[in-house]
């Protein structure tokens, strides 16, 4: 295998670890207008949360940066295509970590409930923002012979690309439900369990939809094979928050959203960007590359800084391990 090849890999697993922990932040965000019914419940829903976002979005820098060293035809024509619907999330994501930083700093009404609505709607872009993406990604796009995109942004908004928008966001939503029941006590418990199993209904209905164009436009035995175990974890999912079982939902749930990303790089590969308009002009692992020497060191670089990341993180969420519920909100705080 060459270096190329297992960057493309490597890039691919740094998206699974973005989805599988900001999937579920995203989903607690939308919950806070879905599940909560007042103010308490909603700090309880985001202190679920608030160790660990900011640290979950450093799978994402990772993911761009490392985009950019390896493969620097994709991230040009990418974000440069890709515009306008990624400086939308880029932007979501800005004002999201304001208002969790500033929602309580001042005790009046009005201002934390407009920084909630913050929350709520940053969270809720992005998740169907980022399906979006992925999906125009491997549908393929205008690419010229110069690796450029040539289309416009009315022509991402297609009815795949859409779908995977609705497939992000349900189950984003319904991986935060599971995570909501994991982390909390009381009714609020009762009522996250409950709305996971609806959830994951409606999630499975999009997502078989989505998964089987995916393998029927571009797919092959390894992707089909992806595709078998995410709809696997997401009926193992579903059945395990029915019964009670939300530590095995939870991982169950992470395994569909690995699985579904892992299918929609099996079904790209070795194109990382295919063009609509020739597959001759589509970039490839191999064309849209940097140098085997560029690749090395980077190869180095991330053999040592990986398992620093991964110790922190498992840490952090070690020692923010147990539950919590509106008992340990203080009335007053802000």
């Amino acid at each position: 295998m060459e270096l190329h090849d297992v960057w493309f890999v490597l890039i691919a697993v740094l998206w699974i670890g973005y989805f599988f922990l900001e999937g579920f932040d995203f989903g607690v965000g939308v919950l806070t207008k879905l599940l909560a019914r007042d103010r308490a419940e909603k700090r309880v829903l985001i202190n679920t949360i608030g160790p660990v976002w900011d640290g979950n979005e450093v799978w994402l820098l990772t993911a761009g940066g490392a985009t950019f060293a390896a493969f620097p035809e994709w991230y040009a024509t990418l974000f440069s295509g890709f515009y306008l619907p990624l400086l939308i999330i880029l932007v979501c994501l800005i004002i999201r970590g304001v208002a969790f930083e500033y929602r309580v700093k001042r005790p009046e009404e009005n201002w934390q409930r407009n920084w909630e609505q913050a929350i709520f709607w940053t969270s809720l872009i992005p998740a169907f923002l980022w399906g979006v993406a992925f999906g125009n990604i491997v549908r393929g796009v205008k690419i010229d012979a110069d690796m450029e995109y040539v289309g416009g942004f009315w022509e991402l908004l297609n009815p795949y690309a859409l779908l995977g928008g609705l497939v992000t966001l349900t189950l984003f939503t319904f991986h935060g439900a599971v995570f909501a029941s994991l982390k909390t006590v009381g009714d609020i418990r009762v009522r996250a369990r409950a709305l996971a199993l609806k959830l994951g209904v409606v999630t499975a209905v999009f997502a078989l939809g989505f998964l089987i164009w995916t393998q029927v436009h571009t797919g092959d035995s390894w992707s089909l094979g992806a595709m078998l175990v995410a709809v696997a974890a997401l009926v193992g999912a579903i059945g395990a928050i029915k019964a009670g079982r939300e530590g095995w939902s939870f991982a169950l749930s992470g395994v569909t959203i690995a699985a579904a990303v892992a299918m929609l790089f099996l079904a790209l590969f070795p194109d990382v960007m295919p063009s609509s308009l020739d597959p001759a002009w589509s970039l490839t692992v191999t064309n849209a590359s940097s140098s085997p020497y560029t690749l090395k060191i980077m190869t180095w670089c991330a053999a040592i800084a990986t398992p620093l990341v991964l110790l922190y993180q498992s840490w952090t969420y070690w020692v923010f391990r147990k539950r919590i519920g509106t008992q340990h909100i203080a009335a007053d705080a802000h």
